[in-house]
């Protein structure tokens, strides 16, 4: 059975837009618990697959990818560049362009 703060995690993960990304922090937050990045965390690596979340739109607050190096960075970087997110110099997402708000689009 799901918490009430997991399935209102799955929600928002599942609500973020194509060429648009969301920080554990902030999954969180908007989930009501803005402690909880951490869960954020473990709720991709254990349901992400079974409830088909588009887990690679979630990454650390610096705009980096958290995953390492033949350890999925690769298969998240290239979803996220097919859905136009571009990376800095530095393998990072500028957030104050590619954060998304929280806010629904219809």
């Amino acid at each position: 059975m799901l918490t009430p703060f997991t399935k209102r995690a799955l929600q928002v993960i599942k609500g973020i837009p194509e060429g648009k990304v969301l920080t554990y922090g902030g999954v969180a937050a908007l989930a009501g618990n803005p402690g909880g990045a951490r869960q954020v965390s473990r709720l991709l690596h254990s349901m992400s697959e079974k409830y088909d979340l588009p887990w690679h739109r979630v990454i650390n607050a610096k705009g980096k990818i958290s995953l390492k190096p033949s350890q999925g960075y690769e298969l998240q970087r290239a979803l996220l560049e097919s859905e136009g997110i571009g990376f800095s110099k530095n393998d990072t997402v500028d957030l104050s362009v590619y954060l998304w708000d929280g806010v629904p689009r219809c």
